[in-house]
């Protein structure tokens, strides 16, 4: 029982101390991707660009304060977009997407992934070309990151279709501050 208890106790602090390390903040902000849904309306016409808004949210925000500020050099390593909703949506309907990350009010939106040769049977899954020439240190530290998914449909739907775009992140620990 001792011995489960002096486990119990050095388990807790190593939690502590790694969890505010800037080596744990980088591997947790490489780990848990930013996901979001986005929905392409019935509505969209072919040829025409629309456009669609998310929150996109990742696990370690759920801790409250995501200690972005323990990391630096983040970007995107990892896009895809796969249809949720009907999950046999063919995403060869959009002919070409882009995917902008933003502050929730929507300022210094850049640009992270996007695609312009969607194929027209490629299926309910499509991995993204990358964008990484953007650093997003500033944006990781907003408490809520907008998405704006602009897009370009084929053909038509009957349905509203629902996307869930999965984006992977890298970064390195911050120099500690003194």
């Amino acid at each position: 029982m001792y011995l489960t208890k002096k486990r119990m106790l050095i388990l807790a602090w190593m939690v502590t101390t790694f969890s505010s390390c800037a080596m744990y903040q980088s591997i947790v902000k490489s780990s848990f991707p930013y996901t979001c849904t986005l929905v392409v309306p019935a509505s969209a016409q072919p040829g025409s660009v629309g456009s669609a808004i998310s929150t996109a949210t990742s696990f370690d925000q759920n801790f409250g304060k995501n200690n972005a500020d323990r990391v630096k050099m983040v970007r995107i390593v990892s896009a895809k977009l796969m249809s949720t909703e009907p999950v046999d949506y063919n995403l060869g309907s959009l002919s070409e997407v882009r995917i902008y990350l933003s502050d929730n009010e929507g300022q210094d939106e850049v640009m992270v992934a996007s695609r312009n040769d969607i194929g027209a049977n490629v299926g309910n899954n499509v991995v993204l070309d990358i964008d990484n020439s953007n650093m997003l240190d500033e944006l990781v530290r907003e408490p809520q990151i907008r998405v704006r998914m602009a897009y370009k449909v084929r053909r038509s739907s009957k349905i509203d279709a629902s996307v869930q775009l999965v984006l992977g992140l890298a970064a390195y620990p911050a120099p500690k501050s003194r």
